[in-house]
């Protein structure tokens, strides 16, 4: 017994550095739940995700492994270097850079990891960036921003596309609901934005450019991409007001303290993947290969597949934003479908039969159609309260539990108070399906197919609004035109295009509250003396309306440690909106007591 002991406790002794070493915790919120358990690091959860990323299954692609050992090495021999010649070469990258790099003992480690450890992982990011380099370098290139952030990505995903965080960050860019809604990233039913290589990367770019107008630092904006500019802020004014990323590194959370090492380690081992004898994994596709064709009725993976014989797993790779492997477009609500240039011309001339198609299951357009417009949903953010599970959140929000369970990647059923999840807002009442455009969604039938009509039926103008009550007992009102509510319009905006007030536009509309949504269509009815009293009454009690009395802003003072994206994020509108507004260049500065106008 004694001598099972001993060997229990020397096997331990001699693991655990081995177990420290490669499972160092750089989470803010890690913690040690036993003096033998240490939480993984994002970044090594992050490279992992690739292990069983399906486009790297060789048997799917004839052409797979063409770019394998372009430099003629064998993995039994792992280079290693001393300190000089890492230090050398990332003095190099440093001097043909903006971005600053250094070397140090942080990032040595990370060196380790993306050259030893993970190897043959980073041989997959390196295949990956075939696809996806070329994309991020065009953007950077957009905004005149330095083309080594396209290494961010790395960090954030590991190059995953269908990569999510367990705080609920998701696609190559790593965006949370929140920051994604400010810059135009959409999530509903069927279509989540921030999977879109080409949304999320735009996206990325914008938030990136207002990060390092704040602090004219990409370390120190790289580190506000990571935790948010208020940790960042708390930090500098605990080191003295110092605006450099090593000066204040240490009052940072302990991930974002090695965001930046692991940064420029991922960008130093992709540069020199030839001499670290690190050859790239071919994916099977190349960014050149791939093209978009324009979809402009409902369709589904599974039509494209079957009739077109492009693999499923290709499908989806290529197109993660569509969440169910269902593209929700219409005549005027279309979609782009991203396929390689071999399937294009198929796709271009059987475009109508393809629509048409009956696939296996029987999925043709016109019932996924009427499965779309039935299923609408839309999602909000909602903070967790004491005693709240799952199948209670679930139940108040009119969910199933594994519905919840699937929209946040939760894996429990008990969910931490205070936490914030997403939650959709109403039940499938056939709410019009807006996916990022600004029109409505309008079922498309087949030809000739009547078979959703019922007798002495016409087909619709509009899609009824739901919260509307059509009773034959309620008078209706002369209306005067239909508004198409557009994206970041507001009912005082609307109501003051039609010169009456946001009162009439919730009477003429049966509204209860103020809250519209892209593609909801507002009955303005002809306005008299009435409406334009209400109108002055309404634009004279609203407090901090611009000089001129209009009630399309309102003024907002800026506080110390506020920048552009939080502001925008505070009054539900786009970063854009506010430069458009006031007026701002990229290179445009606010400080605190500045007034700026918010869009209403």
């Amino acid at each position: 017994m004694v001598l099972k002991k001993n060997q229990a406790t020397l096997f331990a002794f001699l693991l655990f550095p081995l177990f420290l070493t490669a499972q160092q915790p750089i989470r803010p919120d890690s913690t040690i739940r036993n003096k033998h358990f240490i939480e993984d690091d994002q970044v090594v959860v992050m490279l992992d995700s690739l292990a069983n990323l399906k486009i790297f299954e060789d048997a799917q692609f004839p052409n797979a492994n063409q770019y394998q050992n372009w430099n003629n090495y064998s993995d039994n021999d792992i280079p290693t270097f001393p300190d000089s010649v890492f230090s050398e070469r990332i003095a190099l990258m440093n001097d043909q850079s903006p971005f600053e790099y250094v070397y140090n003992g942080e990032v040595k480690k990370f060196i380790e990891l993306y050259g030893v450890r993970k190897r043959k992982l980073t041989a997959r990011i390196l295949g990956l960036t075939q696809i996806y380099f070329p994309l991020f370098e065009e953007q950077l290139d957009r905004f005149n921003m330095p083309l080594e952030l396209k290494y961010l990505a790395v960090i954030e995903s590991a190059l995953n596309p269908v990569a999510n965080s367990p705080a609920g960050a998701k696609g190559l860019w790593q965006f949370m609901y929140g920051t994604g809604k400010v810059y135009g990233l959409k999530v509903s039913t069927y279509v989540d934005d921030r999977f879109d290589p080409y949304k999320s990367t735009i996206a990325a770019c914008e938030h990136l450019t207002d990060l390092y107008d704040i602090y004219g630092s990409w370390s120190l904006a790289l580190a506000a991409y990571n935790s948010g500019a208020g940790n960042v802020n708390k930090a500098i004014r605990r080191s003295g007001g110092i605006k450099n990323f090593w000066a204040i590194k240490k009052y940072l959370p302990r991930e974002t303290a090695s965001y930046v090492p692991a940064f420029i380690a991922a960008s130093y081992v992709l540069t020199y993947a030839k001499e670290h004898k690190i050859s790239p994994v071919d994916p099977g596709i190349l960014y050149y290969e791939v093209d978009t064709v324009t979809v402009h009725n409902p369709l589904s993976f599974d039509q494209i597949s079957e009739m077109l014989n492009v693999p499923m797993d290709e499908i989806v790779f290529l197109n993660p934003s569509f969440k169910h492997k269902v593209i929700p477009a219409t005549a005027d609500n279309p979609y782009k479908l991203r396929l390689r240039k071999k399937y294009v011309g198929n796709f271009i001339n059987n475009e109508s039969a393809l629509y048409a198609y009956k696939t296996k299951e029987g999925l043709a357009s016109e019932t996924m159609a009427q499965m779309i417009y039935s299923t609408y949903r839309e999602s909000e953010l909602y903070t967790v309260k004491g005693g709240e599970t799952v199948s209670s959140i679930a139940k108040k929000f009119h969910m199933t539990p594994a519905e919840l369970k699937s929209l946040n990647g939760l894996k429990k059923s008990s969910v931490k108070p205070g936490k914030k999840i997403l939650v959709y807002t109403n039940t499938s009442k056939g709410k019009p399906y807006d996916g990022g455009v600004t029109s409505t969604y309008v079922p498309q039938p087949m030809p000739k197919d009547t078979s959703a009509k019922t007798a002495g039926s016409s087909p619709p103008a509009e899609i009824p609004d739901p919260t509307t009550d059509n009773t034959a007992s309620k008078p209706e009102p002369s209306v005067k035109s239909v508004h198409v509510v557009k994206s970041g319009e507001n009912l005082s905006m609307i109501a003051a295009k039609y010169n009456c007030s946001s009162a009439d536009l919730m009477k003429w509309n049966d509204l209860t509250d103020q809250k519209i949504l892209i593609g909801q269509k507002i009955k303005v009815v002809s306005t008299g003396t009435t409406a334009s009293a209400k109108a002055k009454t309404e634009s004279s009690s609203k407090p901090k309306t611009s000089p001129s009395g209009s009630s399309k802003f309102s003024y907002y003072t800026i506080q110390t440690g506020d920048n552009l994206w939080e502001i925008a994020d505070k009054f539900d509108v786009t970063v854009a909106q506010l430069k458009a507004i006031n007026k701002f260049k990229n290179n445009s500065r606010i400080s605190p007591g500045q007034k700026i106008k918010i869009p209403k």
